[in-house]
């Protein structure tokens, strides 16, 4: 589990961070970079393929590695090439060359979704109930080791192979990239070497590749509705958002607006296809209700209607305010004037080692006084440390105060996921616990994620100091939703309190 969490940890900060300073350096837009997060939106809709991946075997490999390590070889082996993919593009050369980086970083988010959903289920199957605790921390000491290696070590090696904030140099990305493709080298050998884990309800590949072939195709055929609708909207909503930022005076938030009507269109989509292919036989109603449907009524019944739709808005929208000034975070440094070398050395390697200590903390006060209460305090200190940035970004260059404000932040973050993981297991129901957990855990990314891609463009439009105010605003409904949330919810372990 160590290995694998260091597998797991490679590819996420070269979407965000790293990639975020590449293409800083190469002279990219703020706006244009950080509509770059988008590309991790795989991670916030994996619960969409996980069923496939949990049950669907793979030709000629299942047979030969087993279903679980069939599925982490492959995901391994697309993580791998799709950051050499990333290594062999210069983002600086063309518009063209920006939109096949952009396609790169979606296929390096997709795939990294998929062996993380891979990785959760060989976890629970490989260990006794005992055992999971351990192999969890495990993981998570490998994912921050990999965290490291990614966010500090690529912008030590972009640094040392001569790209600087003064002087772009391609190839010293190039470079970085490539080794951490190499890197993936970790995770594959740990799958070719260790056991498949044994499945008490596991069938016959040949009894079951049919029907999920099937169920196959009609994911398929969704997806293809859902970037179709996606792709042949394009020019249709460009007339819109001109229309509409002429009658709000707001290109940023008019934009939003209309991507988010755009992305539920094209989601919408691909359910009417999805329905139409069930209706006519594709494949049977019983398979589709009992993989995504009765989990999801499950979470209803067992909450009631409103009370369910308040605890989905809060898993949603608790960690907006951090998430939607991480996405431009990086950027900001370097505007500031750091390079990446002092950016490596405070804001990953002295930051991950406070989210560590935050961590900690947030998992001894949960116990101490509960976990709704070091919710609360996680989501006030998530908007009151943003404010942090808005100092920051008056003094300027100052080294000392970047390390109190990332002490700050990193520390308040770090307290928050403790009490918001311990949260989300809570909601969960044992006998459906992988698909709650991977829909709660995707919306908990979906909405921050889709609004931090305006980042750069609302940096454009009001300034860092306005755009810091504005992730702090952000906070205060997801508090007003927790004080709503506690007087009707309390958690198993609350009652220490």
């Amino acid at each position: 589990m160590l290995f694998l969490g260091f597998s797991a940890g490679i590819p996420l900060l070269l979407i965000f961070s790293s990639l975020s300073l590449w293409l800083r350096e190469a002279g990219v837009d703020r706006a244009v970079v950080t509509y770059f997060s988008w590309a991790a939106l795989g991670y916030s809709f994996k619960f969409v393929w996980a069923p496939l991946v949990d049950q669907l075997p793979l030709p000629l490999l299942s047979y030969r590695l087993g279903r679980r390590r069939a599925w982490m070889l492959t995901a391994q082996l697309a993580i791998a090439s799709a950051i050499l993919l990333m290594a062999s593009i210069d983002p600086q050369s063309s518009e063209a060359s920006l939109t096949l980086m952009a396609l790169a970083a979606v296929l390096l988010g997709f795939s990294s979704a998929t062996q993380d959903i891979v990785i959760d289920a060989y976890r629970i199957e490989s260990a006794e109930a005992e055992l999971q605790a351990m192999m969890s921390a495990t993981y998570i000491v490998g994912y921050r080791l990999a965290m490291l290696v990614a966010g500090a070590g690529s912008l030590y090696l972009a640094e040392g192979f001569g790209s600087t904030n003064e002087v772009y140099s391609y190839q010293a990305w190039q470079n970085t990239y490539s080794i951490m493709a190499a890197a993936m080298s970790v995770g594959i050998i740990t799958t070719l070497v260790i056991a498949e884990p044994a499945r008490s309800d596991s069938k016959s590949y040949l009894e079951t590749t049919g029907e999920y072939a099937r169920f196959l195709l009609l994911f398929a055929v969704a997806v293809a509705g859902f970037v179709g609708i996606y792709a042949l909207s394009s020019d249709f909503v460009e007339g819109i958002k001109a229309s509409l930022t002429g009658q709000l005076g707001n290109r940023a938030f008019a934009a939003s607006l209309i991507e988010a009507l755009r992305l539920g269109g094209a989601m919408l989509a691909a359910w009417i296809l999805a329905v139409g292919l069930v209706r006519i036989g594709l494949v049977r109603y019983e398979m589709v209700d009992r993989t995504y449907i009765v989990p999801v009524r499950d979470f209803f019944q067992r909450y009631g209607w409103s009370f369910a739709w308040l605890l989905l808005a809060l898993v949603g929208l608790y960690r907006i305010s951090d998430i939607v000034l991480g996405v431009i975070s990086n950027v900001f440094y370097k505007d500031l004037g750091f390079d990446k070398t002092q950016i490596a050395d405070v804001v990953v390697i002295f930051g991950i080692l406070m989210t560590i200590v935050g961590g900690l903390l947030g998992g001894l006060l949960a116990a101490r006084i509960g976990v709704v209460r070091i919710l609360l305090l996680g989501g006030v200190l998530a908007a009151a440390t943003n404010l942090l940035f808005m100092l920051l970004a008056g003094i300027g260059n100052d080294i000392f105060w970047l390390y109190v404000v990332i002490s700050a932040d990193n520390l308040s973050a770090g307290i928050a996921s403790a009490a918001f993981v311990a949260f989300l297991s809570s909601l969960t129901n044992v006998s459906f616990t992988a698909m709650q957990y991977a829909i709660f855990s995707s919306l908990m990314t979906l909405i921050p994620k889709s609004l931090g891609g305006y980042s750069g463009s609302m940096v454009n439009a009001i300034g860092y100091p306005g755009f810091f105010l504005l992730t702090a605003i952000l906070g205060i409904p997801v508090l007003l939703l927790i004080v709503a949330a506690a007087k009707r919810f309390e958690l198993r372990d609350q009652g220490n309190a």
